[in-house]
């Protein structure tokens, strides 16, 4: 599926977005029979609201989009986008009404109405087309929706088609596109080439656990990537109970949101050296499964006890970390569905993440509004570091007591993040119930947030 604007050459209505406060101003200026056609159709402005008019010789002419008021378009991610999935099938080209500080928004809102996951049923997504609007940047946002669609197709498909062997084949498909090289190391190879966490939290499946290493150019800082790639976690030996465990194919969110923005980063052509690094793995069970009690050690050489087989996403990522770190990067991202913790303190809608950089917070939070990419900052804190270290290993990986979940999780994963700047995402990546602009399932979190604020956090 590609999500494009529609050929400024096709025929199109003229479509008027209007807030309620300014619909009698906009009608005042029109014909008496099309001020009594808007006022027998019952249109408010109200979003999500359209009506067609039909000029003299019953020819649509034009049509009328509701945007509601700011408090309603304050509770939406793409207002727009309402109206875009009730307009009936056509190319649409925006005539007024929409601020230019928005239309970038609006626009990927509504190619983003066009995507549907059809891969097992037929489905029906919106079919209004719009050109782009004179004075976006229309290839751009085409980017943006695309990179969206491949996050939300990866996290979408279930683990029966996307297990550790079809997300690598997914990176490589990637990297062949954009010209990336894309090395993998699997099975037994990862113990002889010191990836020992991957290797046990994935050896019980029947897909070989593997960690996939994704390199595109070759001048400008160097950002390194790494997604959690548990593409199903049914909680190892800590067994997940049965309703737990029913959105687990997305527990490889944190890959599909980096394949995402690398998809971007790559077709933008940004002047970074970009490294993606994805632990691959199923995480089940088996005779040969990693234990409770068991003392694993990592990549970096610290030992970490394991009290829950349940945490194995901080694991995988910790070995890819470490190796993150002697490439010595400039900047270090790390992006997993890692905790629940996340979810009870900033909801699924916000992506929360962690940063000992001021600038770069602000950067990023500033990037994510404009973006409607929203992001949220949680601490570092410091005085936490006692809860992960349980005495007998250098780490835990599940410390008890059940507060400060996400935050303990995020202080395991700086330890392996050696001297790079360092920023992790724990992320949701699933949308709940269907949204403007917004199916419901798969989700990208963060990357259209991060896109925006690399340029100032990495100085390009």
């Amino acid at each position: 599926m590609t999500l494009s604007f529609a050929s400024p050459s096709e025929p199109s209505v003229s479509l008027h977005v209007i807030a309620q406060s300014d619909l009698d101003d906009w009608l005042s200026g029109q014909p008496d029979q099309v001020v009594s056609w808007v006022r027998a159709s019952g249109f408010t402005g109200a979003m999500g609201q359209v009506v067609l008019i039909p000029g003299p010789e019953g020819v649509l002419t034009h049509a009328l989009a509701g945007y509601g008021e700011p408090s309603s378009r304050a509770r939406k991610r793409f207002p727009l986008a309402a109206a875009a999935e009730a307009l009936p099938e056509g190319v649409y080209t925006i005539a007024s009404g929409v601020p230019d500080d928005v239309l970038d928004t609006e626009c990927l809102g509504w190619l983003l109405t066009g995507y549907a996951f059809d891969h097992y049923a037929s489905q029906s997504p919106a079919k209004a087309r719009l050109t782009a609007p004179e004075g976006i940047d229309a290839a751009r946002i085409e980017v943006l929706a695309n990179a969206e669609a491949l996050t939300r197709d990866l996290v979408n498909t279930p683990t029966s088609d996307m297990g550790p062997e079809q997300l690598q084949a997914a990176a490589e498909a990637l990297g062949r596109k954009f010209g990336a090289s894309c090395e993998v190391i699997c099975g037994e190879a990862l113990l002889d080439q010191n990836f020992p966490m991957i290797h046990a939290v994935g050896r019980a499946a029947a897909q070989q656990p593997r960690l996939i290493d994704m390199n595109w150019g070759g001048t400008g800082p160097k950002l390194t990537l790494v997604g959690k790639g548990v593409c199903f976690d049914t909680g190892g030996l800590n067994l997940k109970p049965g309703n737990s465990m029913a959105l687990m194919k997305k527990d490889m969110g944190g890959a599909a949101n980096v394949l995402g923005l690398a998809r971007m980063i790559m077709a933008l052509k940004l002047p970074v050296q970009l490294r993606v690094l994805i632990p691959a793995v199923e995480n089940s069970v088996a005779g040969n499964a990693f234990r409770p009690g068991d003392i694993l050690t990592s990549r970096k050489g610290l030992t970490v006890e394991i009290n829950n087989t349940d945490a194995e996403g901080r694991l995988v990522l910790a070995d890819a970390l470490a190796l993150a770190a002697e490439g010595e990067p400039d900047l270090v991202i790390s992006m997993a569905t890692l905790t629940g913790a996340a979810r009870v303190a900033v909801g699924a809608d916000l992506a929360p993440f962690y940063t000992d950089d001021d600038n770069a917070a602000k950067a990023l939070a500033r990037a994510g509004q404009k973006a409607a990419d929203p992001v949220w900052r949680m601490p570092f804190h410091e005085p936490y570091e006692a809860m992960i270290e349980p005495g007998v290993a250098d780490l835990d990986n599940a410390p008890s007591g059940g507060f400060a979940g996400s935050i303990t999780a995020a202080l395991f994963l700086r330890r392996f993040a050696g001297d790079s700047a360092y920023m992790h995402f724990d992320i949701y990546s699933w949308q709940s119930s269907k949204a403007p602009g917004r199916s419901k399932g798969g989700l990208g979190q963060g990357p259209r947030a991060l896109l925006a604020a690399l340029p100032e956090i990495l100085d390009l």
